[in-house]
């Protein structure tokens, strides 16, 4: 299978073996070391994302973030040791660092409520969905708006703000002393980048906020700072990597190894559908992917819904009686035709159904073609994965138990990624029925 190019400056560089990526999502946390040559997972360390109420907004807990890093690279490498990093991280996330290096500001969580004068103001000075591919979307899920809002909080802000950097390579930065910009983390409904031209838009320029230099998610920044490599033990030479989105992490393999049209399908507290090639309608959203090419994207809080509804993992009898009497969650967080019980498993089977089904109506809405890949949580949710296969999909679930970090490790060696290894999955029998009545009963709520 031919490979697509990559960009003719990408270097060649010596291959570490032990890679350790820093994954950092909305809800956790994880610190996972991936042997380059097999992408096995040799371990995993993890903690919540917790987040400080305030003053003067929500925001994460950087120190215990960083701690925690500091804490993993060291026992990671006393018990494995390591020869590189990649940070990875949750879209819709910036820090401000003053010319110290240190935090302008706290970094504030994306849920967060926006005022709606503060919301409405946002919208006159925010570049057009034609040109960023960024749609507006709730609170503070464009990373714009989250600035917008801090810089109307503290007007002096902007002047103490030396840079922007988004979520990985914030920790970038931090591993380092290199700030950069990226265009994976950037391009991924920020409203501060336009995927058309891949270049950044006239946003940042308009908060009075500085975007470093652009680099690529697989360049080195440079070794580990001398007092980091002191603190862990790391070798003093040991790279740091620009770092990517995640989403866009477990995109990479398939880039480099699938001609479009594919889809990947990235899960866990979002479920993040991407889907190259795809012939995307106007208004579609627009990530840009890590070669810097425009990629046709929808997302929903799925992880978020499902922890939310469901109850105890179901068997057999449960996910085919589930199936038969027509138990489903509606948009709204009723129930048809009656809620189960708590705790039932019976909540997990609609959970899981209604999720798919949501999931196939968000590829069709991106006008997707070709097989879909699952990775990360849901792919380990057989009834989920066999109702987007009843949905008349193509599906493969990878059955990595981080579904980013062997895409992120993969960064080490971009020319030479293994094609990912998956499982097809059987599409639920019976299903027809089901799938017309939840899309005619969503559509009436």
């Amino acid at each position: 299978m031919t490979r697509p190019p990559l960009p003719a400056t990408l270097p060649r560089m010596e291959e570490p073996r032990n890679i350790a990526v820093f994954d950092i999502g909305r809800t956790n946390a994880k610190l996972v070391l991936v042997d380059l040559s097999t992408l096995a997972e040799i371990a995993v360390l993890s903690r919540p994302n917790t987040v400080v109420s305030g003053p003067p907004w929500p925001h994460f807990d950087v120190d215990a973030l960083w701690h925690f890093l500091l804490d993993g690279l060291a026992q990671m490498q006393a018990e494995h040791g390591l020869h590189g990093i990649v940070p990875v991280a949750h879209g819709a996330c910036g820090a401000l660092v003053d010319g110290d290096g240190s935090l302008a500001a706290p970094v504030m969580v994306y849920d967060d409520p926006i005022p709606p004068d503060v919301a409405a103001a946002y919208d006159t000075i925010r570049p057009p969905q034609a040109d960023t591919g960024s749609p507006r979307l709730d609170v503070g899920l464009n990373l714009g708006a989250q600035l917008h809002w801090q810089l109307s909080r503290d007007p002096t802000l902007a002047a103490r703000a030396a840079h922007l950097l988004c979520w990985p390579q914030y920790w970038a930065f931090r591993l380092t002393g290199t700030a950069a910009s990226e265009v994976t983390s950037l391009g991924a409904h920020t409203d501060l980048w336009n995927s058309h031209t891949n270049q950044p838009s006239p946003l940042a320029a308009r908060l009075g906020l500085t975007l470093p230099p652009v680099r690529a998610c697989h360049e080195v920044l440079g070794p580990v700072l001398p007092d980091i490599a002191s603190r862990t033990g790391l070798a003093p030479n040991t790279p740091v990597l620009c770092g990517i989105h995640d989403s866009d992490a477990s995109l990479f393999p398939y880039l480099m190894t699938r001609p479009a049209p594919f889809a990947v399908v990235s899960t866990g507290t979002w479920i993040v559908v991407m889907a190259p090639g795809a012939t995307a309608p106007s208004g579609t959203q627009l990530n840009t992917d890590a070669l810097g090419r425009p990629l046709p994207a929808a997302m929903f809080p799925g992880g978020r819904i499902y922890a939310e509804t469901a109850g105890q993992v179901p068997d057999a009898t449960a996910l085919s009686e589930t199936l038969d009497h027509g138990i489903m969650p509606l948009p709204d967080a009723t129930w048809h035709p009656s809620e189960p019980t708590a705790n039932s498993p019976h909540r997990t089977a609609a959970a899981s159904f209604a999720l798919a089904i949501r999931t196939a109506d968000t590829l069709a809405s991106l006008g997707h073609a070709g097989p879909v890949f699952v990775e990360g949580a849901f792919a380990r949710n057989t009834a989920w994965c066999a109702m987007l296969a009843a949905c008349g999909h193509e599906v493969w679930a990878i059955p990595s138990a981080t579904g980013t970090s062997a895409g992120a490790a993969c960064l080490f060696r971009p020319q030479d990624v293994p094609p990912p290894q998956g499982q097809p999955v059987t599409p639920l029998q019976n299903a027809a029925t089901y799938i017309a009545d939840w899309r005619q009963a969503s559509s009436s709520v």
